[in-house]
């Protein structure tokens, strides 16, 4: 069995920016266990996998080591394999995934996800995880990762963390986050517990973001930049319970997986 694969970075209009994620078509669901051994072959962030269904698109997200129920950039990713790699007319596209419909759309150069808002309630700094990080934070929330705020951009691009540390002290990943020098707002990802020490551009982690700093500055509308190594740029809106995320996404290989008993 042969298996068409493109992987695309997202979020960026750079050669070798923003996130790659793998996306593979299928006409039907391969075993679990094969598309998680696809996933951990390519040893991306995320694999994306999508099975037409009428005039939609179920799509399911692998990072090397599990499922997850949501992930923005290789929905992005997928959305540009439609759009741009398949000739897919539609101006904008149904996709049904473990966090329900997702809507993504042309917009102009770039892409709209349509993505659901996170709640985010501020607790306690847990002492574990802000040493692990090796920094200092201002003020922690909860939310499905947590959230550690810093009070400049220099300190998160500063921070070194111990990921083994970080495994140990909580099963979730820690996102930080601080005011921007030139965006609204900066923030890194960290997730050595789905199997990703950092990483590059996390579309879902501004689904909590973008509410936190829509409270904290005033305004529905904020840009926004992932400052890893690779780097990554997202035009964010809160509207109601929804976060859209716009950004660009550029091809970088095309080629085929092949299959065997």
């Amino acid at each position: 069995m042969k298996l068409d694969q493109y992987q695309v970075n997202a979020f960026t209009n750079k050669q070798f920016g923003g996130n790659p994620a793998a996306v593979v078509p299928l006409t039907e669901w391969l075993p679990r266990e094969t598309m998680l051994a696809i996933a951990a072959e390519n040893n991306l962030s995320e694999t994306a996998f999508y099975v037409p269904r009428g005039d939609a698109w179920e799509l399911r997200w692998f990072t090397p080591e599990v499922e997850v129920e949501l992930c923005g950039h290789a929905t992005l990713a997928t959305a540009h394999v439609l759009f741009n790699e398949l000739g897919v007319q539609q101006s904008t596209l149904s996709l049904l995934t473990y966090s329900g419909e997702l809507l993504v759309s042309r917009d102009e150069d770039k892409i709209s996800l349509d993505l659901p808002s996170h709640a985010i309630a501020e607790t306690d700094i847990h002492p574990a995880i802000a040493e692990a990080l090796n920094g200092v934070p201002s003020a922690a929330y909860a939310a499905p990762s947590w959230v550690y705020r810093f009070e400049t951009e220099a300190q998160l691009r500063a921070l070194t963390p111990d990921f083994r540390a970080l495994l140990v002290a909580t099963d979730l990943p820690v996102i930080v986050t601080a005011p921007g020098d030139e965006v609204d707002f900066v923030s890194r990802f960290f997730g050595p517990q789905v199997g990703v020490d950092e990483d590059p551009v996390t579309g879902s982690a501004h689904c909590a973001l973008v509410p936190l700093w829509a409270q904290r500055l005033g305004k529905t509308s904020l840009r926004a930049r992932q400052v890893s190594a690779r780097g990554g740029e997202l035009d964010c809106e809160l509207v109601g319970e929804r976060v859209l995320l716009r950004g660009h996404a550029r091809t970088f290989l095309r080629g085929q997986i092949e299959l065997t008993e």
